[in-house]
């Protein structure tokens, strides 16, 4: 058992304001105890913001070359891959994400990080832009410094991945970072927290707290932020987008998500829904990403239930350390009680159980399980294809032809993400361009962390990755001269 009884609060770990604030975190399999860790209270807010403060304002961080700041970035992302195997199996124990999954997900990061410094290598940090006008006798200088002070506030489900995403292109551009965490992750966050204090960032620039979420409110309300950066729930999003508009902050939000994956009748439906076994069910179904609303057509409707029935029932669910587990528990109870409600919810509106249901899987009663469960002759106006489930759950909805299928796909209020298959490659980039959602995958390839990522309506506010990510994170100056 680990017990992390201090708090990282600008580059030193310290005794919380209040020491007794110890969090037992319980296994998600066997309710085992993994480890106590200090949780922050609002003194703490306090400390770490401050601390931000004096290092953005007074400190050498934000005045460092691009350079230097990708240079400690490359060293922090070359000890966390030194240490990949205890980064993935401390969150798959906290989290109840199968192992294949977590240790997957190690050399992503490392593209999320050299995509991020690509972007910073290739980006204009100033840069003179001549007058549209050649009579005129200026020009103008664009400069791009950092905003301040962020507010990084992070779910559970990804956290190592969350967190690359908001940190990596706030410190390269030079701003200072309260990072907020579940308390689900308090043990996996604070061995990231060991590994950026290693990579040797200056005093004050990053802080790293699990609080819950009167603390996380506490920060993001607080004075001293200029910048939040939120992942997680869109109601929690709505809350915070509330109150940085009290305040004038600036925002970035990625929030929740019910993609559509468009099976096109010329789809080679063995390689569709083997690409669905990763897009619809991986982390356990808890990733806002996934593509839990399968449409078919109904020419090939039956085929593809079964298809996708086959699948699901293919995977292993059990103790997610095990090496054949694909699906393993919910991280709360609270959560596989959620996500059984929805079930019942499906069959209460009619939906037909394909497979799966509420019961729990027998011998697994002691851990947070459910499951894996789907859905046909779906509706898309019921709630299991509306409302993001976070869990391993999958509705099958018939279309009529193309366009019923485009405009099912986007009759949501989320704009996330989503995938099309087809035979034909320019036919399912055609339907990709149609759809209202942030990031389109066709035929299953993989995510970009190139491009930008984020989500269109209800999905959140801004992008993360790339270019444009890190644009989130500079404010622009412009400055005239005589020529």
């Amino acid at each position: 058992m680990t017990v992390r009884d201090k708090l990282y609060i600008g580059g030193s770990w310290v005794v919380p304001s209040d020491p007794d604030l110890l969090l037992d975190i319980l296994s998600p399999h066997d309710q085992s105890l993994l480890g106590s860790v200090a949780q922050a209270a609002p003194a703490d807010v306090d400390a770490a913001v401050a601390a931000a403060r004096r290092a953005f304002d007074h400190g050498p961080w934000p005045h460092t070359t691009p350079g230097e700041r990708q240079e400690i970035v490359r060293r922090y992302d070359a000890l966390r891959a030194a240490r990949a195997d205890e980064v993935a199996a401390a969150i798959s124990a906290e989290n109840g994400s199968a192992g294949w999954f977590t240790r997957a997900g190690q050399p992503f990061l490392t593209r999320q990080v050299e995509a991020c410094l690509k972007a910073a290598e290739e980006f204009g940090w100033e840069e003179v832009v001549e007058p549209s006008d050649p009579s005129v006798a200026f020009d103008t200088i664009v400069r791009r410094e950092a905003i301040g002070v962020v507010a990084a506030v992070i779910p559970w489900n990804s956290p190592f991945s969350a967190a690359t995403a908001k940190l990596v292109p706030a410190l390269l551009a030079g701003n200072t970072v309260v990072l907020k965490v579940s308390p689900e992750n308090s043990l996996s966050m604070m061995l990231l927290a060991d590994l950026w204090h290693e990579a040797g960032l200056p005093e004050g620039v990053l802080s790293v707290l699990p609080a819950d979420r009167a603390t996380s409110e506490h920060l993001v309300s607080h004075p001293g932020v200029d910048k939040i950066s939120f992942t997680g729930s869109t109601r929690a999003g709505r809350r915070i987008a509330s109150i940085a508009g009290e305040h004038l902050k600036r925002i970035g939000l990625e929030l929740g998500g019910k993609s559509a994956a468009l099976v096109l009748e010329d789809a080679d439906l063995t390689a569709a829904v083997q690409g669905l076994r990763f897009g619809a069910m991986a982390n356990n179904g808890e990733a806002c990403i996934l593509q839990t609303r399968i449409l078919a057509p109904r020419s090939r409707y039956e085929e593809v239930v079964a298809a996708v029935k086959e699948m699901v029932e293919s995977l292993k669910v059990g103790d997610p350390s095990a090496p054949d587990t694909f699906i393993g528990p919910m991280i709360r109870r609270d959560q596989q009680q959620r996500v059984i409600d929805y079930i019942n919810a499906g069959i209460e509106e009619g939906a037909r159980l394909v497979t799966g249901g509420p019961g729990v899987p027998e011998g697994l009663e002691k851990g947070h399980y459910v499951t894996p469960t789907v859905f046909a002759d779906v509706d898309n106006s019921m709630r299991i294809a509306q409302e993001e489930i976070f869990g391993p759950v999958l509705a099958v909805i018939a279309y009529d032809d193309e366009d019923d299928a485009v405009r099912i796909a986007n009759d949501s209020e989320y704009g996330l993400s989503g995938g099309v298959w087809s035979a034909d490659p320019e036919r399912a980039l055609a339907v990709a361009r149609r759809l209202r959602t942030g990031t389109v995958t066709l035929n299953g390839s993989p995510m970009s962390f190139d491009g930008p990522f984020g989500g269109y309506k209800a999905s959140g506010v801004g992008r993360e990755y790339g270019k444009v990510g890190l644009t989130g994170y500079v404010e622009h100056k412009s400055i005239t001269r005589n020529r």
